[in-house]
């Protein structure tokens, strides 16, 4: 493809992201390279690993970055519903470092995700120091380390955060942590009133669906930035917040102005293929990419249509 012959300028990272900006770094409110550069990431996760683990493989991931051209993947690790991971280890992690290692070869960036919305601080904190150990030297690894907490205050996943953080910095002192808040990754204005201190490299996250989240999640967000919280928006759609409803253009890209405004990196939800309108991929789309547009649904098309028009900017 011609967008991967382009060497210079901000069409680098389509062939090389992560050989562009190398190890990112949080500085205030915003993303880093190592050079100095401010960097926004826009990618997609993969949903699910015990519902879909079918797309959990290189092809998925190098057609994402070649034909969608992401930049980052997140690979969503369940640690609810049936064959999560506290059932089957082996299986989840063979899954998430299967996109570890495909964006690896791909260079661009991957974000392992604790997707749960209970707190289980003793496994996170195992998990997490492992897959550290083993990719913590790439500067490719971004840690999710609690995705959409919903009862939980904001002082015990502050306790919960640094428990985990912690076990991370074992073996990892520098790549990025994402550290969720309350109510759904929504709570972030508590976050801005006490924040974590004594960490660096860490950003906190914002989840919104447009057509249930629209003006007041957004000045939250834009007033926690100012605040000097460095925001990472880890998961978004364009539909309701249930995953299904109608799909809301309008809503969608007046988020999209406000996170480029401020510079804030997205990732959208999912790479999977239920009959729900949040699902990209229709049940006949193959598990390895080469996605033409007769197997993308309405949202798929409007994931991979602003990925390619942000991300060439």
């Amino acid at each position: 493809m011609v967008f991967c012959l382009l060497l210079g300028g901000s069409s680098l990272w389509a062939a090389a992201p992560v050989r562009q900006w190398g190890q990112l770094r949080v500085e205030g409110t915003q993303l880093y390279s190592e050079h100095g550069e401010p960097v926004v990431l826009r990618g997609v996760s993969f949903g699910w690993h015990n519902i879909w683990p079918r797309f959990y493989n290189a092809g998925a991931v190098k057609w994402l970055k070649t034909d969608w051209q992401a930049n980052v993947v997140r690979a969503a690790m369940g640690i609810m519903i049936d064959d999560n991971y506290l059932e089957n280890p082996d299986f989840a992690v063979q899954c998430i470092e299967n996109v570890v290692k495909a964006a690896i070869r791909n260079d661009m960036y991957v974000i392992v995700d604790w997707h749960s919305h209970k707190m289980h601080t003793a496994e996170a904190a195992t998990f997490f120091a492992g897959i550290a150990q083993r990719y913590g030297r790439y500067p490719h690894l971004i840690y999710e380390i609690y995705n959409e907490p919903i009862d939980d205050s904001w002082d015990s996943l502050k306790a919960y955060a640094s428990a985990v953080i912690t076990a991370i910095r074992q073996y990892d002192p520098d790549n990025v942590v994402l550290v969720g808040c309350p109510h759904w990754d929504q709570d972030i204005h508590l976050v801005a009133e006490s924040p974590l201190r004594g960490y660096s490299n860490i950003m906190y996250t914002v989840h919104f669906y447009a057509a249930t989240h629209g003006g007041e999640l957004r000045r939250r967000m834009v007033d926690a930035v100012k605040a000097g919280v460095p925001v990472f928006v880890s998961e978004c759609a364009g539909m309701e917040a249930s995953g299904n409803g109608r799909l809301d253009p309008g809503e969608w890209q007046k988020w999209v102005d406000t996170m480029e405004q401020y510079r804030i990196s997205w990732v959208c939800w999912s790479v999977s293929d239920k009959d729900e309108t949040c699902s990209m991929l229709l049940p006949r789309a193959k598990s390895r990419g080469k996605w033409g547009a007769d197997v993308l649904k309405p949202w798929g098309k409007m994931v991979r249509e602003t990925l390619v028009e942000y991300n060439n900017k």
